[in-house]
């Protein structure tokens, strides 16, 4: 098995804590692990992605080809719609509807959300208040996650065991939050995800 992921979002939307939880459990699967960089202004408000490859045979680059991703999962949908070039025609993209307008020509939100909608495997969730309802908008991110683990081709319980390792030093309120926020993401595809 193999997936090439792009992850892509704006700068402190924790972009960083889902490519850790992946890989994490990749690494778990003794599976070959290749990550980009973070591309664009990691600060808050600028745009950050990154490249995340995983593959039970060797991987000789770090970059994933146009039109050879697997995934694009996106926690602000404006982010999503830069990296479509990559996307393979069998590929989803899941995207967070709610926009994080850090520039001041964002355009038209629903003009967004359609161009998201053109896309013929796509899921477009309401990351925030699912995470609020979880507990806290923090965890946005990973009920983005928990939103493209179908499509991870992993067992649900070796993410879970990622996030219980990933969030150790937080403690166990965080850690029961994002476990709640992963499997509010994976609920909501497990019902919208059409084929």
């Amino acid at each position: 098995m193999k997936k090439d992921i792009i992850l892509a979002g704006v700068g402190g939307q924790g972009i960083l804590s889902i490519a850790a939880v992946i890989g994490y459990a990749a690494l778990e699967q003794e599976m070959f692990l290749k990550q980009s960089e973070v591309h664009g202004m990691s600060q808050r408000g600028g745009d950050v992605m990154s490249n995340l490859r995983i593959s039970h045979e060797e991987i000789a680059s770090d970059l994933i080809p146009f039109g050879k991703a697997d995934l694009i999962i996106a926690v602000e949908p404006l982010e999503s719609l830069r990296y479509l070039p990559y996307l393979s025609r069998q590929g989803w993209l899941i995207s967070s509807s709610k926009p994080l307008n850090n520039i001041p020509n964002y355009p038209d939100i629903e003009e967004v959300l359609d161009a998201v909608r053109a896309i013929p495997q796509h899921l477009l969730l309401d990351a925030d208040t699912m995470a609020k309802e979880a507990g806290s908008v923090k965890a946005a991110n990973i009920v983005i996650l928990g939103a493209a683990t179908p499509f991870l081709g992993m067992e649900y319980e070796i993410l879970e065991d990622a996030i219980r390792a990933i969030f150790t030093t937080k403690g166990d309120k965080t850690i029961d939050l994002n476990l709640r926020a992963l499997k509010a993401g994976k609920e909501f595809a497990d019902h919208h995800q059409h084929h």
